[in-house]
């Protein structure tokens, strides 16, 4: 009794011993299902080797779900309760998890729609510390599931929708099985901005950026007829968290580099950014640019030469481009080091000032002066092949990241205690009865 009520206040009781395994239940509004799927999970627990406790987190319930809560906390020593006074799966996950002193956090949707002998190989890579984060996945050939035609195709369509904006490689966002180890909790719930539905995407997409480690699992599924979910407004809310958080990571505003030396594992291209986004935004950006020039060269065209021309046009565009670019492409913001990219930028421009000059030189030659939309075509067409160069340049000089650690080698401390290099082993066969086993998607 005493450690459910400590727990209700939000603060961990020194009288109970710390659990490996803290299953939190987010509910609203659940008095009818809550007991008896609690009972289900509590005996399914019992039945692992590790010591656990149930977290029945309550999202601001208004019917009788905080005293069944409360009467299943009082008959078993294994269940606390968590009161919250607003409405929000997020919010209630990084209010229990970011206080929980287990070395395992897990969630699931009280409904229970995931098949619970998925449980043991979700859990089994963060006790290994193989992954830092473990997903159940409804979306692989190896999964079993059972719901209607129009949730199928919204799953699925967000999921790839989440492909193709934010890049990501998992393969369902949503399910409502999840699990975390303690340690990289605190380092990633600061970051994560929604207190709703899109938590888990948001969470997600932070942590394969920072190049951790996330572990699949294919589970069986069944959907429940009766579920609390409005589909439609959900939706409608995962979309402007996904437009809020890629203008956030593009804007460089994640402190993504500074959890990467935290958690002490890398990738490079998490550090700088992949090269496909990279070129889109720096296309983007190099169109802009090339049609500011053309204006800017075909005006001052009419009152100098053509090489004053265009050199004047290339140090207007070449300075806006480089602070665009240093922006947008590379996501550096703040003070440091902009002059010094503004000066190597110049220094860039250099090399495409000579080859715009010998250009407009050929034209010259080849079809005497006065010729401005001809010098203008073939400009353009140099520039082209410059932009390229430019691009090189700023990736691999300008705004170049300092080597990234793939693991700490001998003698080189990890900031992280506790985040070890992770084996080579990718899955972790069940035992028998402990239905299907892991689907490995690993993603350092």
């Amino acid at each position: 009794m005493i450690a459910a009520d400590v727990a209700e206040a939000g603060f961990a009781s020194p009288l109970v011993p710390v659990r490996t395994l803290d299953v939190v239940i987010p509910v609203y509004n659940e008095e009818v299902d809550l007991e008896p799927s609690a009972r289900r999970l509590l005996a399914h627990l019992s039945d692992l080797p590790f010591t656990f406790q149930v977290t029945i987190a309550d999202n601001a319930s208004t019917d009788g779900t905080a005293l069944v809560a409360r009467r299943l906390a009082h008959e078993n020593p294994d269940v606390v309760v968590v009161s919250l006074a607003l409405k929000g799966r997020g919010r209630a996950l990084k209010q229990v998890w970011s206080q929980s002193p287990s070395p395992v956090l897990v969630y699931m949707d009280v409904d229970l729609s995931t098949d619970l002998n998925a449980l043991l190989p979700l859990v089994a890579p963060l006790l290994s510390r193989h992954s830092e984060i473990a997903i159940g996945t409804r979306l692989t050939r190896h999964s079993r599931v059972e719901r209607g035609a129009k949730r199928e195709i919204i799953s699925r369509g967000y999921n790839l929708l989440l492909r193709g904006t934010l890049r990501a490689r998992f393969s369902d966002a949503q399910c409502g099985f999840k699990a975390m180890r303690r340690e990289v909790a605190q380092q990633l719930l600061p970051l994560v901005k929604d207190d709703e539905w899109f938590f888990d995407t948001e969470l997600l997409v932070l942590a394969e950026r920072a190049g951790l480690r996330i572990h699949e699992v294919a589970v069986d599924w069944v959907d429940d007829p009766d579920s609390r979910v409005d589909v439609w407004r959900t939706a409608t809310d995962d979309l402007r968290g996904i437009g809020r958080l890629g203008w956030s990571l593009l804007r460089g505003q994640v402190p993504l580099s500074e959890l990467q030396r935290t958690v002490g594992r890398t990738r490079r291209d998490g550090a700088l950014g992949r090269l496909g986004a990279q070129s889109a935004i720096f296309v983007l950006i190099g169109i802009a640019s090339t049609m500011v020039y053309a204006g800017l060269f075909l005006g001052l065209r009419t009152s100098m030469p053509a090489q004053s021309a265009n050199a004047a046009a290339l140090v207007l565009t070449a300075v806006a481009n480089t602070a665009a670019n240093r922006r947008l492409t590379f996501g550096i913001s703040g003070p440091a080091k902009r002059w010094r990219h503004q000066a190597q930028g110049l220094l860039v421009l250099g090399g495409g000032l000579i080859a715009t000059s010998l250009a407009l030189w050929a034209v010259k030659r080849a079809a005497g002066p006065g010729h401005p939309v001809v010098e203008l075509v073939v400009l353009t067409a140099v520039n082209l092949g410059v932009t390229i160069l430019r691009f090189v340049a700023m990736r691999t000089w300008m705004f170049r990241s300092p080597p990234d650690r793939e693991a700490a080698g001998p003698g080189v401390p990890t900031p992280a205690a506790g985040l070890a290099v992770a084996s080579p082993v990718e899955t972790y066969p069940a035992p028998s009865g402990a239905g299907p086993a892991p689907f490995a998607h690993d993603q350092a």
